[in-house]
């Protein structure tokens, strides 16, 4: 996702998928047959660019891996303090039982 018509068409009315570093956020997409992603990691969150950069890098990377399997949504990662002290591993964990968690809501 890429405008900000797009994020807030998904803040409008999201399904959430809550944790201790990040939310999880979509909506149905009726434009497209596949699901969009869309970051938003805060400067004052997360204060280093390379912690960020790397922190999306990961987001990216498991959304490509779980994207056939999630429904047709719009979803946005949004990150949350202490999030850069997670390692790669743990980040890819969370996001795994996150994007499960989001699939079960999305199907309700």
């Amino acid at each position: 996702m890429l405008t900000p018509t797009h994020f807030s068409y998904v803040f409008a009315d999201a399904i959430p998928a809550p944790s201790k570093h990040i939310t999880i956020l979509a909506r149905k997409n009726i434009q497209t047959d596949q699901a969009r992603l869309g970051i938003t990691i805060a400067k004052n969150r997360v204060r280093k660019a390379h912690d960020r950069n790397r922190l999306k890098r990961v987001i990216r990377e498991s959304f490509r891996h779980h994207q056939h399997f999630l429904p047709n949504v719009d979803i946005i990662v949004i990150g949350k303090s202490n999030l850069d002290t997670l390692s790669n591993q743990e980040f890819n964990e969370l996001l795994n039982k996150l994007w499960i968690k989001l699939k079960a809501r999305c199907e309700k």
